[in-house]
């Protein structure tokens, strides 16, 4: 048996009540505590009254599906969202990762697989990673991050990530000169066998550069054509086309 590793309550949301209850069963045997919601509507209303500390949200959903509740939610709120996807939408999966999911995964699946990953982003939210260089902070350029508060910053301006994309950044920031391949990147921030893709990971490496340069950081993270990623200069200048 999987236990949490601190008490922690999941929002599942999904029209389909078979789906919440085997859900709701195996977070369950995991020590975890559910809430549940049928719809958008009232999964946003769940979020504002009991601030889950995780939210398994369906796509396909009537009235308001999923992504139109992650845009809500990622206006004034980073909680972790992984997403449930039917087989024959993978571009709304991508979608769903490029407005702020942390992952997802495909219809049928193991509820046990979605306990094991869900613990998975549960344990970077809560766990205090190893320091590099000054306890809590890492530099690099215009770019600071504090490992302890999970937040990052551009010329001291805060700039709002989630659990994913902050897990991404810290990997490539900590070794500034190595490029990393998509697989190392996976590896890295989930541990092996988890079933992402090559196009999720450029997913959350194009909703960095979005949001760093929307204040200023054009060359956050360089793409090594063929390679993979590493961190950009940070100076804030734009990389030659």
């Amino acid at each position: 048996m999987i236990l949490c590793p601190m008490p922690s309550t999941i929002l599942i949301v999904d029209d389909d009540p078979h789906i919440r209850q085997l859900l709701v069963f195996a977070f369950g045997k995991a020590g975890l505590d559910t809430i549940e919601a049928a719809d958008g509507e009232a999964a946003l209303a769940q979020v504002e009254q009991q601030s889950p500390d995780l939210i398994i949200l369906d796509i396909n959903m009537p009235r308001m599906d999923g992504l139109e509740v992650c845009r809500r939610l990622r206006a004034n709120n980073d909680v972790p969202i992984f997403f449930l996807s039917s087989r024959d939408d993978e571009i709304d999966r991508v979608l769903g990762i490029e407005l702020g999911g942390d992952d997802y995964v495909v219809k049928p699946f193991s509820p046990r697989e979605v306990v094991a990953r869900s613990m998975a982003i549960l344990r970077r939210t809560v766990a205090r990673p190893p320091a590099v260089g000054n306890v809590g902070q890492m530099r690099h350029g215009l770019l600071s991050i504090d490992t302890e508060s999970w937040s990052a910053q551009w010329r001291a301006q805060e700039v709002s990530l989630t659990v994913t994309e902050f897990t991404i950044l810290r990997t490539l920031l900590a070794m500034p000169a190595r490029i990393f391949s998509r697989d190392q990147i996976i590896d890295r921030f989930r541990g092996p066998g988890f079933a992402l893709t090559d196009r999720t990971v450029d997913s959350h490496i194009r909703n960095l550069r979005r949001k760093f340069a929307d204040v200023g950081g054009l060359d956050i993270i360089e793409t090594r054509a063929g390679i993979g990623y590493r961190l950009g200069g940070c100076s804030g200048t734009a990389p030659p086309a």
